[in-house]
């Protein structure tokens, strides 16, 4: 692959060991790869011999956002009549009759445009967490709709296997026989599965939630994600009415049951975990459990304000989520990070969380949450993935501090987006799929759904 440089940068965030930012920074990547980071007289030489020179002036250069907890087959159903008043149980049951009606080119159509919403505002790296599969929908269907945005794609294969009739919460046509899930999970392992370094597909195992599968189902996923060297993920501890069901139905605290199914470790991150207490933030700290924090789902179901700080200063990983398209109704991890940033605030008072650690949460805290350590910072041997953001336009010109701006004024997407050293977004538009395909597809789908409600 070509040589490319991007110079000029008014501030190059590299996100590594030392959080360095460089003014006038630049930085070098060949073959997906970063091969030099430093300022631009540092970089003259590889300058001369680059094949595309891209000027960054005015801009913050960043590591690409990271998205660790998404549903992105909820695309086509925001704002949904019925739900934007609901708390979570009472959201999903009005939401999964719409959902049952899905069929494969509609969780096509709909992860095509989530994730074209999330590479057009800097996210280079998205988790996906679909947990159900009517009328022939597989995993497939999403994992090929990142491949046509170019973004790289952490899938989940999720499943729910507890239906109303046995206590659960979804209706008993959505739920599915615990052996065919075991089978399925194993054969989108097998074959998309890649755990090298700069993989664009990593699989990870992800029962819904307590509340919509058996014990011995997550029990078995742990061990089949064990086996397999994969990386497990469910929700926990969402709201109060998640905890009750828990003490309710196990007898324990959601943290307890979760560890007890072996459901911690390095290997393991949760969804939301707003309603953690003291001695679970401690057990996900010791074990090194990971959380992905999503504080505009929390907000609009009204969940609450999660314990990030608490989580931060224990050492708990901790990335950050956009979560379902139903339940924010947006996918903008700048908008999660101000967000996060505002909601500790609110209940920690104003030195409780700054914008470069909310940043950094963004970016290298996801990916390393999701075992991406070749990714998530902009360090020579690190992939490179990372975003142009334009600080002198409408939306954050005034910034005197412009990494600062990005949280507290963020520009509405990223100007360029790379991953994989290949651009997915240049001058705010898409590369590699026709803005105007994505929406047809999508409205052709929301219609159908919308007649058949």
């Amino acid at each position: 692959m070509s040589l490319t440089v991007i110079r000029g940068a008014d501030c190059l965030v590299t996100m590594d060991d030392g959080r360095r930012e460089i003014a006038g920074g630049a930085i070098a990547f060949r073959n997906g790869v970063i091969v030099a980071v430093g300022q631009g007289a540092e970089l003259a030489r590889l300058t001369e011999d680059a094949d595309e020179v891209i000027d960054a002036s005015g801009c913050v250069v960043t590591p690409g956002l990271v998205n660790t907890h998404h549903h992105l087959y909820q695309s086509l159903t925001r704002a949904l009549p019925g739900g934007t008043n609901a708390s979570l149980f009472g959201w999903l049951k009005c939401l999964y009759p719409v959902w049952a009606r899905y069929r494969p080119e509609d969780v096509y159509a709909a992860t095509r445009l989530g994730l074209a919403e999330l590479a057009l505002s800097g996210c280079t790296l998205s988790s996906d967490h679909l947990y159900l599969f009517p009328d022939g929908v597989t995993l497939d269907d999403t994992i090929e709709a990142a491949a046509a945005i170019g973004i790289r794609f952490h899938p989940t294969r999720g499943a729910m296997s507890v239906g109303e009739s046995a206590g659960g919460l979804p209706p008993d046509s959505l739920v599915e026989d615990e052996a065919a899930i075991l089978n399925d999970t194993i054969r989108v392992i097998d074959r998309f599965h890649d755990s090298r370094d700069g993989a664009m597909v990593r699989v990870g195992v992800a029962p819904c939630s307590p509340f919509s599968v058996s014990q011995g189902l997550m029990r078995d996923s742990a061990l089949l994600a064990r086996d397999k060297r994969v990386m497990l993920h469910t929700h926990l501890a969402e709201d109060a009415d998640d905890v009750a069901f828990s003490l309710e139905r196990f007898g324990c605290r959601p943290g307890q049951y979760a560890d007890e199914l072996g459901w911690t470790g390095p290997d393991v991150w949760h969804a939301h975990c707003v309603q953690l207490d003291a001695q679970e933030i401690a057990l996900f700290a010791r074990t090194r459990t990971g959380v992905a924090h999503c504080p505009g789902s929390n907000c609009r179901l009204g969940s609450g304000i999660a314990p990030l700080r608490q989580m931060v200063a224990q050492g708990v990983p901790v990335g950050l989520g956009v979560d379902g398209s139903a339940s924010n109704d947006s996918g903008n991890l700048l908008l999660e990070a101000r967000q996060a940033l505002l909601l500790q605030r609110v209940s920690g008072g104003a030195g409780a969380l700054d914008p470069r650690t909310a940043l950094h949460i963004a970016t290298r805290g996801g990916a390393e949450m999701l075992g991406r350590h070749d990714c998530g910072a902009l360090v020579v041997g690190r992939r490179a993935d990372l975003a142009i953001w334009d600080m002198a336009d409408v939306f954050s010109l005034g910034a005197w501090d412009k990494v600062a701006a990005l949280v507290l004024a963020p520009p509405p997407g990223a100007r360029d987006v790379f991953v994989e050293g290949r651009a997915i977004v240049r001058g705010g538009e898409l590369v590699r799929s026709a803005r105007a395909e994505i929406l047809r597809d999508a409205q052709r789908s929301l219609n159908r759904l919308m007649s058949a409600a």
